[in-house]
């Protein structure tokens, strides 16, 4: 059998040399294109279910949002096991599936059964998140952003509005979230003695600014009913009403001292504002967290994957989206270097590639060397690749 296989691939070496040289050209273009991670994915599949509730306390989350998502999941085909977290103002829940479970079939069987039971939440809650799949170590880049001319809220507004939304439009990421965030916004920061002086509420304070915005938090007050407008009709046309706020609001263009002008209500024919009761200022959400980038505050944009992500690839897609926003974003500083993964990746790759070559250098020398005839030496220097 061996004497035949080597006396028909001497008879027809043309065809075995082609034949090899088409499957080393496949191999290497395979090779180029196959995916490389730090570390294989090894989790099994996951779906995790968060729910934000505003004002509620650890237990009130467990006991009326927690609970009721975990007797709704139970019973889901090819669950493993179920971990649940509940602290103020915010639900977790994470459903580990047995290997093998289809993670898009597991995704779309779990949306039912938390679409059963969102109508019996507290209406402070917000509707139940199912956070986009991961890989098993999830990020892939850390990015600083900072600035020496701009403040941390212009660069939050910057990352929230452009960077992450260009980001989140490369294929393979699944999430950019942002550590150190200054959302902008008016606040009305009431001062309880002016209250008192005035005998003004909180309610009446919050009905005021609620009402002037559109922007109502409580179910009961004006301002959370949008869509206000209807129309007159006569017997040639029909004229749509539109419903004229105190403050005409375009784009965020309301200015604090507006707001301050509202009127919250009158005594003795005289009007009580807001900025008689309060301070109304531009300013950010309360902090949980700082984002410290070259030693001052900034942002740190988390970059996270699909496990099906190429690092490789999509590391350099971001890093081209990032070049192709630099121009348009003067005096702000984007270091993508803090937190890099591919970079082992690529010297890995490098350092397996020269020693690859050194090997085969080392092997034809020894091959020439022993063998003692040329062309015994060049078929098996050829035969081995």
């Amino acid at each position: 059998m061996m004497r035949w296989i080597v006396g028909s691939s001497l008879k027809f070496r043309f065809i075995v040399i082609a034949v090899a040289a088409a499957l080393m050209y496949f191999g290497i273009a395979r090779l180029s294109d196959m995916p490389v991670d730090v570390f294989p994915e090894f989790a099994p599949p996951l779906v995790e279910i968060q729910t934000p509730c505003l004002g509620l306390s650890a237990e009130e989350v467990e006991e009326l949002v927690t609970i009721p998502l975990e007797q709704a999941l139970y019973g889901v085909p090819g669950l493993d096991v179920m971990r649940s977290k509940s602290v103020a103002q915010l639900s977790q829940v994470k459903m580990i599936f047995k290997r093998g479970t289809d993670l898009y079939q597991a995704r779309q069987l779990v949306g039912e059964r938390v679409s059963q039971v969102t109508g019996v939440m507290p209406k402070w809650s917000a509707p139940p998140v199912m956070l986009p799949p991961l890989s098993a170590t999830s990020r892939m880049m850390k990015i600083g952003i900072s600035s020496k001319e701009h403040s941390v809220i212009d660069l939050s507004m910057m990352a929230y509005w452009t960077i992450r939304q260009r980001l989140m439009q490369v294929p393979g990421v699944a999430n950019v979230a942002m550590w150190g965030e200054r959302l902008e916004m008016l606040q009305v920061q009431v001062d309880p003695e002016r209250m008192a002086k005035h005998g003004i509420t909180l309610n009446q304070v919050m009905d005021a600014a609620a009402d002037a915005l559109d922007v109502g938090l409580l179910q009961f007050s004006e301002g959370h009913y949008v869509g206000s407008g209807g129309w007159l009709e006569n017997a040639n046309q029909r004229l749509p009403i539109r419903h004229v706020l105190p403050i005409i609001q375009r784009s965020n263009d309301v200015k604090p001292d507006q707001l301050a002008e509202v009127v919250i209500t009158q005594k003795d024919g005289q009007p009580i504002r807001l900025k008689d009761v309060a301070d109304v200022v531009v300013d950010h959400q309360p902090m949980v967290g700082d984002g410290i980038v070259n030693d001052g505050p900034g942002l740190l944009c988390i970059v996270e994957k699909f496990p099906w992500g190429n690092t490789l690839q999509v590391t350099r897609e971001v890093e081209k989206a990032l070049d192709a926003l630099r121009p348009g974003l003067p005096g702000v500083e984007i270091d993508s270097t803090i937190f890099r993964p591919a970079t082992y990746i690529e010297t890995a790759i490098d350092k397996l590639t020269l020693s690859l070559l050194i090997g085969c250098v080392l092997l034809i020398v020894v091959l020439f060397a022993f063998l003692y005839e040329w062309r015994v030496a060049l078929i098996s220097c050829i035969a081995m690749p």
